[in-house]
């Protein structure tokens, strides 16, 4: 697929024109980068089947954009974007993901100081020339040198989202070689974790040198490392490793169960095979010479006297005791939940109006769908004031008559104040369906603070789900300080939701706290976080974070029916 490259380089041409103080031309390419980014279908078929009119059709591309989009199709190339590159040769996605440094800052730190990299701007942070820029102090400086030391931290992880579109579209293309007939993308992204470190392809196939030749060859591959008839390793264009391993139908099972981990899983369950004198590795569970199950993961679990363990829980943390007991929770599928409680639209910062997001609940199958734009506090969105949030209630109740299945609920993604008060006034929030409260602003406040703004702001009768509860973004900020156990347990008395945001950079709840909210018997609910229709799948990764903290059904009050839904809120 081209998409990734394709958002790539619109994105960096938004950045590019946002830097030249160009008006529009930013918000509409970063618009459609996004929605490339997100498509699901190659932009190559949707080009071959209707040229360029069919990419017109595409949400956010207009007849510009959509010129580039051919002349890159055609040539490899947008002559535009290369152009001004030339003139301002900088690293844009490296510098973009530190916090605090957008494109006006980049344009500054280039033709001031000549920064390309990020290694270029730490240094020049180290060294303390940030601080005599323009709009530019000590402050700024230190934020932007922990952003720096938050991404070394993350060792070049990869963020769950960013992976698994293109690990499964390499899975389908691997399945069309001529004696594929099983692939499986084990690794660690198989266990569903936030960030990714690299992707690991199993496969069964009658002729091992045709998918291995496929697989070294592919567009996405920027480097081979080694390339052998059963196993290929090699490097993506994205910066990602890669490798495919060639299997035997007979040990499929026990690679799949090996490579998928995590490594702490893995040995404990060996310890499990050697106490029965047995030994267990990557091509089977073996007694001496004899195999005694190889070819499929559950068998293998079976023999060692376990309940098949799903693979977002082989972390070690309990799931090989409760599997021996036959205690496995049986955990919230990823068809179980019948709406979507965190969407925001044009009315605020997102890309598509009210309605427009409805039609895409309804091709989701939801039942109910709740419209939280932002609140007056974040101006920079266009918050809601009361009048706004009223105009928008009476808006809502016309739309709502276009529809016969899906309900529309009003709602409102609140800010909590430094004092735990809230931004609009409680006689407009009692009119809402659905009130989400949320810490936007002031993340450095101590761990005390912090927890008492949040647990002030849960005490309030018409909050009734806290979101993104600890305001992270993946690779890019922290979570500020809170205690979590006491947040877990105010939402207990208080009757507070907890969210667990599913837009891949934030994954917020992490599984940890899911898992003690559970324990706790503290309610919650799983979103997107969608702020364009593109977006509206991003359900997936927040099941599969509740998977990952042992949610069942029951612990997720948006797999209920609407009434149901709507009694379980305050």
């Amino acid at each position: 697929m081209k998409n990734k490259e394709i958002a790539k380089i619109l994105f960096e041409l938004s950045e590019l024109y946002e830097m030249k103080n160009v008006p529009f031309k930013p918000r509409a390419l970063e618009r459609a980068s996004e929605t490339i980014d997100s498509l699901t279908e190659d932009v190559i078929d949707i080009y071959k089947e209707g040229g360029i009119k069919a990419l017109e059709n595409i949400p956010g591309v207009g007849r510009g954009i959509a010129e580039r989009i051919e002349e890159y199709l055609k040539a490899g190339r947008i002559k535009e974007y290369e152009n001004m590159k030339k003139k301002f040769p900088v690293d844009i996605a490296g510098l973009s993901s530190i916090e605090g440094v957008g494109p006006k800052l980049i344009n500054l730190l280039y033709t001031r100081l000549k920064i390309r990299t990020v290694l270029d701007l730490e240094k020049a942070a180290e060294a303390g020339k940030l601080k005599g820029l323009p709009r530019m102090g000590a402050k700024l400086e230190a934020k932007i040198l922990k952003g720096i030391e938050f991404k070394h931290e993350g060792g070049g992880r990869f963020a769950l989202g960013e992976v698994l579109p293109m690990a499964r579209e390499i899975k389908t293309r691997l399945l069309k070689v001529r004696g594929v007939e099983t692939v499986e993308v084990a690794g660690s992204i198989r266990r569903r974790p936030e960030t990714i470190g690299d992707l690991d392809f199993l496969a069964i196939s009658e002729h091992p040198a045709a998918a291995a030749e496929f697989f070294a060859r592919m567009p996405e591959v920027s480097h081979v490392y080694g390339h052998g008839e059963t196993k290929v390793l090699v490097r993506l264009k994205s910066g990602i490793d890669a490798d495919l391993i060639i299997l035997p139908k007979k040990s499929f099972g026990a690679a799949l169960q090996y490579f998928t981990g995590s490594k702490d899983h893995n040995v404990e369950v060996r310890k499990l095979a050697i106490k029965k004198g047995w030994s267990l590795n990557e091509h089977g569970l073996t007694r001496g010479k004899k195999m005694i199950a190889s070819e499929t993961e559950k068998e293998i679990y079976e023999k060692l006297g376990m309940d098949f363990i799903e693979p977002e829980m082989r972390t070690n943390r309990g799931e090989i005791e409760a599997a021996l007991a036959h205690n496995l929770p049986k955990l919230i599928g990823y068809g179980d939940l019948r709406g979507d409680l965190q969407v925001q639209t044009s009315w605020t910062d997102g890309k598509n109006s009210i309605e427009e997001m409805a039609r895409e609940a309804e091709k989701f199958g939801h039942e109910y769908i709740a419209i939280t734009d932002h609140t007056k506090f974040l101006a920079m969105t266009g918050g809601s004031d009361k009048k706004k949030l009223l105009r928008q209630m009476a808006e809502i109740d016309k739309i709502q008559k276009k529809f016969r299945k899906l309900k529309i609920l009003k709602g409102a993604e609140v800010n909590i104040m430094r004092d735990g008060s809230l931004d609009i006034d409680d006689e407009t929030l009692a009119k809402l369906d659905v009130v989400g409260a949320a810490v936007h602003s002031l993340f450095n406040l101590s761990q005390e603070e912090q927890t008492a703004r949040i647990i002030k702001a849960m005490e309030n009768p018409n909050v009734d789900i806290l979101f993104h509860p600890t305001g992270r973004v993946i690779n890019k900020r922290k979570p500020y300080e809170v205690d979590m156990e006491a947040i877990i347990k105010a939402a207990k008395r208080t009757g507070t939701i907890l969210e667990i945001d599913g837009h891949p950079w934030r994954l917020d709840l992490k599984d940890e706290h899911i898992r003690m909210a559970r324990e706790g018997g503290v309610k919650m609910v799983i979103d997107t976080d969608a702020h364009s229709v593109s977006e509206m799948s991003y359900l997936e990764y927040g099941i599969a974070q509740a998977r990952r903290g042992w949610c069942e059904k029951k612990d997720i009050i948006n797999t209920l029916p609407l009434k149901e839904f709507l009694k379980a809120l305050k």
